[in-house]
């Protein structure tokens, strides 16, 4: 609930190294942001005004303070077919009805989804995001000058070093700090932030997409706005997750996805393409002391005033600078405690964590790597609680009645077990399913039992259902047909 003493801790409760963190981001956000145009195929413009307008927005409406957003390569590529063919203004467009999307998702409660999302699933989306980190580095490192490792490693050594003499300012800072000054100084040949493209130098202005509002724009821009969507809420509430857990606090996840909607929505007005929440960036401003809301705030900002007031100064910093930063991030962002965990951990919580390193790192699209993690630990999972049943049953004394006692779980992946274990030869006058201990759970289990009850019925028994649950009973009344008119042809039918 809002209260002045909410806004003041999530405000001004850290007011310095929430400055210092966010000029720190929004210095690593400027390359990031360039480079992700560049993979949609627009303007360096567009990229940086998204990152400006979705900072500074996400700071009032996202549900999770300290954690950064803005233009991101996970939505980068879904656009890019849709540049290509359709152009700029459909992209406008489509970032508009993304964060309509989200907005709805967010007033509906699917951020509860994410309770779906094992342990092993994190593990991997985090080890294969810091992965591709450092794989977008690669560039920067190959066919480069050799002064340019001299300066990473440089900057890696300021990273890791300064903090043992002072945190009172955040080390990654004086690394660009420094490794500006001594570029300058030297007049060192190396890349620099200006290479990768011309930076703005006005403020975004408010604007309506150029696309004729009909049902046929609307097909067009629909499956990538969808696409866009699903995507950007995945990665905020998975980096939400993460941020949670790095700063030992909670969020609210549902108010996280109507303000990334927000975010989005007011951004694709702005001249910016839809984006959502960075784990990378969030790191660093973690780690650069970034707690509260006015640190992505302030990262907007600084943002926008770098490119438009200090345009020029920004263009000379050295690439190597941030380079290096990034790599601080995948080292610090990649569990390493999941490589011991290997051999300790259950082998089917491995597999999943694997797969989805694999998948994230194969495909570049975090989305289909969780999606395969999700999926491979629901099979899984359905494996594991078949394996927990067993059937047992008692003849009695004058063996005419045999008692079944069911245990566990019935539903599609224990069904087979279920039917394998009655003996429908057996000569009896009355047969007893005694199901106490069981739970029946979808139409596959209540099938079953159909098909089990109605057996012994053609071969002359009485049967006799006890122990029912109340969520069974329900279940088993409205979708059995054992006890319904013609339901022995019906079954013979299948």
């Amino acid at each position: 609930m809002f209260s002045l003493e909410t806004l003041r801790r999530e405000w001004f409760g850290n007011v310095r190294g929430d400055l210092l963190a966010g000029l720190v981001v929004a210095l690593a956000l400027i390359p990031e942001a360039i480079a992700f145009s560049i993979i949609a195929g627009v303007d360096p413009r567009v990229g940086l005004y998204a990152s400006f307008s979705i900072a500074v927005l996400i700071a009032f409406t996202g549900g999770r303070p300290g954690m950064i957003s803005a233009a991101t390569a996970a939505t980068a590529v879904l656009m890019v077919t849709l540049v290509r063919d359709h152009g700029l203004e459909y992209l406008l467009a489509t970032t508009v009805l993304a964060g309509l999307l989200q907005i709805a998702a967010g007033f509906s409660g699917l951020a509860s989804a994410m309770r779906f999302v094992s342990r092993s699933v994190m593990t991997g989306f985090v080890n294969a995001l810091a992965i591709l980190i450092f794989m977008a580095q690669i560039p920067e490192l190959v066919g480069v000058p050799s002064l340019t490792y001299v300066m990473v490693a440089a900057g890696l050594a300021i990273i890791y070093l300064f903090p043992r003499l002072t945190t009172a300012i955040p080390s990654p800072l004086v690394t660009i700090v420094v490794l500006t000054a001594v570029s300058l100084f030297f007049g060192l040949d190396l890349r620099v932030v200006g290479d990768m493209g011309e930076l703005p130098s006005t403020i975004p202005f408010f604007l309506l997409p150029d696309v004729p509002l009909t049902l046929e724009t609307l097909m067009i821009i629909l499956p990538y706005a969808a696409a866009v969507a699903v995507v950007g809420l995945l990665e905020s509430l998975m980096t939400a997750q993460i941020v949670d857990e790095l700063t030992d606090t909670g969020s609210d996840k549902n108010r996280e996805c109507v303000g990334q909607g927000i975010a989005n929505t007011v951004t694709g007005f702005f001249g910016g393409m839809a984006g959502c929440a960075m784990i990378g960036q969030s790191v660093i401003n973690v780690k650069s002391g970034g707690r509260g809301r006015l640190s992505c705030f302030a990262a907007g900002v600084f943002l926008l005033f770098l490119i438009v007031v200090l345009g020029d100064w920004v263009a000379v910093i050295p690439m190597a600078a941030l380079v290096a930063i990034m790599i601080m991030v995948s080292i610090g962002t990649f569990s390493w405690e999941s490589l011991k965990n290997l051999r300790e951990h259950p082998r089917r919580s491995s597999v999943v964590m694997l797969a989805t390193v694999v998948t994230v790192v194969w495909t570049h699209n975090l989305a289909i790597g969780v999606l395969v993690g999700v999926m491979l630990s629901g099979v899984f999972f359905a494996w594991k609680v078949a394996q927990i049943f067993r059937v047992t049953s008692d003849l009695s004394e004058d063996g005419r009645t045999r008692t079944y006692r069911v245990e566990g779980q019935v539903f599609f992946a224990s069904t087979d077990q279920f039917a394998a274990a009655f003996d429908f030869r057996e000569s009896l006058e009355k047969v007893v399913i005694d199901v106490g201990a069981a739970h029946i759970w979808d139409l596959s289990g209540v099938a079953a039992l159909d098909r089990v009850v109605l057996k012994f019925r053609r071969e002359g028994a009485e049967v006799e259902i006890l122990g029912l649950n109340e969520a069974s009973a329900t279940i088993v009344d409205k979708l059995a047909i054992h006890d319904r008119p013609g339901a022995m042809d019906r079954i013979t039918a299948h």
